[in-house]
Order: structure tokens, then C-alpha cells, then sequence
């Protein structure tokens, strides 16, 4: 049923295995989870001062932020680095600070992470030129 367009990301030259494969949902999904956690401990522990919905708002910044310094600098979360995952751009360079927070505020709006393409990224991912890949 359908063409067989090969492994998630052989169209972009990646390996089908290993370190520069595409990463695994699930290995994504976790890392997201361990990234709000933490982001969730910071801002109840500090911000909202034991105000469950606030901690939650205050969590959604603390993520934005989170998420633009380490992405832009060392190419992945606290949680992406636990399970060993990398941000990179498409040609597997580095990804530039505007390309960053493109990514970013997309993932923060939420719709655009749930949109996939065949190889597995999400619509941020697409439309910031970036690839999630294994270390």
C-alpha cells in the first residue's frame, strides 16, 4: 500500500541505525517528559509558590527559555541529553539562534509537534530546518 520511501530520514542522508539516525519517538516523548518535569519542580519550587495552575504557566516560560539557551548552544535539553539526543540542522551542522526560536515557540504552541512528517520530525522541526538525531 503505498511507495516505500526507505528508513525515517533517508531522504535526508542520514543513517538508518546509530549515532546520526533519526532519534525514536518514544526516546523523544521521554525526553520531553523529563524536560516539563523539571521545568515543572523549578517553577513550583520557586515561582508559584504552591498555586498548581500558576506553576504551570510559569513552567511554560521556564521551557521557552530553557529550551532557546540550551538548544541554541549545546544542541539539546537536560532531557534530550539524558537519552541521548541531539538537535541538529539538516545538513547536521549547528542550528543558528533564529532558527532556534523559531523551533522553539512552535514546540511551545504544542499543534505543531503533533504534526509529523514521513521521517518522524515534527512541523517545528520542518519549518526550522532541524533534525533530531542520536548521539
Amino acid at each position: 500500500m503505498g511507495a516505500d520511501f526507505g528508513y525515517r530520514g533517508k531522504g535526508l542522508g542520514l543513517p538508518e541505525e546509530g549515532p546520526g539516525a533519526i532519534a525514536p519517538l518514544g526516546r523523544r516523548f521521554g525526553a520531553l517528559f523529563i524536560d516539563w518535569t523539571l521545568c515543572m519542580l523549578i517553577a513550583y519550587g520557586l515561582f508559584a509558590r504552591g498555586d498548581q495552575q500558576a506553576a504551570g504557566n510559569w513552567a511554560l516560560g521556564i521551557f521557552l527559555v530553557m529550551s532557546l539557551l540550551t538548544v541554541g548552544t549545546i544542541g539539546c535539553t537536560p532531557g534530550k541529553r539524558l537519552l541521548r539526543i541531539r538537535v541538529v540542522a539538516e545538513d547536521g551542522g549547528r542550528l543558528g539562534f533564529g532558527r532556534v526560536a523559531v523551533r522553539t515557540v512552535l514546540l511551545v504552541l504544542a499543534i505543531p509537534a503533533l504534526v509529523w512528517d514521513r521521517d518522524g520530525r515534527g512541523l517545528h522541526d520542518r519549518l526550522a530546518r532541524a533534525v533530531q538525531v542520536r548521539m
